[in-house]
């Protein structure tokens, strides 16, 4: 899926987080938005997720040279401000999850791939902050989606955890557009394309 943004800018009060912010994400490559914390990556971000409204300028998405209406349907994100239902186990959140949207993996093989097979059947309020996170991966990563968006992936994440990131990053982020929203630069080692926010602000 293509990804447009033309004049775009998000204004929180008064405040203007990004402005003028004119980009094409093509498919099939990798980016990093960059910025220091509180700079506004994460909001640019949910903005092209369309999980907030961007105040001025438009957001095109397109598939098979079609307009897609509903861009939610095509894009798979993991961040750290997304909240698991934590009375669930974490076979029982994947399967919710599924209802919305398929994996390209067996359940079982997702949580293998993840190191969380031996948690299926635990719920996540027990999960360490590190779990969590792989579950969060995991539940972006697999679905079949032709986006993926990432806000820093590494957090919480040990040097296993980091190591197993870049592996899903270099097999499931192929032929993906993949966005990721970073200031560290581990996190987006392999990205084609670096943006940095600081070139969107007044």
């Amino acid at each position: 899926m293509q990804i447009t943004l033309t004049d775009t800018g998000k204004r929180f009060n008064r405040e203007w987080i990004f402005r003028h912010c004119s980009f094409r994400f093509e498919p099939g490559k990798r980016y990093a938005i960059t910025g220091p914390n509180g700079s506004g990556k994460s909001t640019l971000l949910q903005v092209i997720a369309g999980a907030t409204m961007q105040s001025e300028g438009k957001i095109e998405y397109n598939l098979n040279n079609g307009i897609v209406e509903a861009p939610y349907q095509h894009i798979a994100i993991a961040a750290p401000y997304l909240e698991l239902i934590e009375e669930m186990t974490a076979i029982e959140f994947l399967r919710f999850h599924e209802t919305f949207k398929q994996f390209n993996l067996p359940l079982n093989q997702v949580l293998e791939a993840c190191g969380l097979a031996k948690a299926s059947g635990k719920q996540i309020r027990y999960f360490s902050s590190g779990m969590k996170q792989r579950l969060k991966l995991a539940q972006a990563f697999f679905c079949k989606t032709p986006v993926l968006l990432l806000d820093e992936p590494l957090t919480n994440l040990d040097k296993q955890g980091a190591e197993l990131y870049l592996q899903l990053t270099a097999e499931y982020g192929k032929n993906r557009l993949v966005i990721i929203s970073s200031n560290d630069p581990a996190e987006y080692v392999n990205c084609d394309e670096i943006i940095s926010i600081a070139d969107f602000k007044n």
